[in-house]
């Protein structure tokens, strides 16, 4: 069985899928996912699915599965490169992928992790100092 290979790039964890997602490859996707997650730490996942012509019902749902474990996890997941095609299908399908944000390509989905990193993080200065007591 084939496997997708999960790339690490600073922070986020880069998924290209460049096979046919066939429900077996899908699933060994998501237990990998999740494993690497805890295993580097990473805070943001991209899967790139520029490469499928077409997205099944399983796949689509194992997509949602994967980004629900992702943010379990406390990492984000975008989802980039989707083709009109896959949408329309998705649609018609009526998976609506809740938890999974989308980009055009992978540069944007990058500035969308980074963007949600930096919302996250508290600015230098913005740490409220408490009173101290006196005796």
């Amino acid at each position: 069985m084939e496997r997708v290979p999960v790339l690490k790039i600073g922070d986020v964890l880069l998924v290209s899928i460049q096979i046919d997602m066939e429900d077996q490859v899908a699933l060994q996707l998501q237990e990998d996912l999740a494993d690497r997650i805890v295993a580097t730490g990473c805070h943001g996942v991209i899967i790139d699915i520029s490469a499928l012509d077409i997205v099944d019902s399983f796949v689509g749902r194992t997509l949602a599965t994967i980004a629900s474990i992702s943010r379990v996890l406390d990492a984000e997941t975008v989802v980039v490169g989707m083709r009109p095609a896959v949408a329309i299908t998705l649609v018609e399908l009526g998976l609506s992928l809740p938890g999974i944000r989308t980009a055009l390509n992978v540069e944007l989905g990058m500035e969308m992790l980074a963007r949600a990193t930096d919302e996250a993080e508290p600015e230098e200065g913005d740490d409220e100092e408490l009173p101290v007591p006196t005796p």
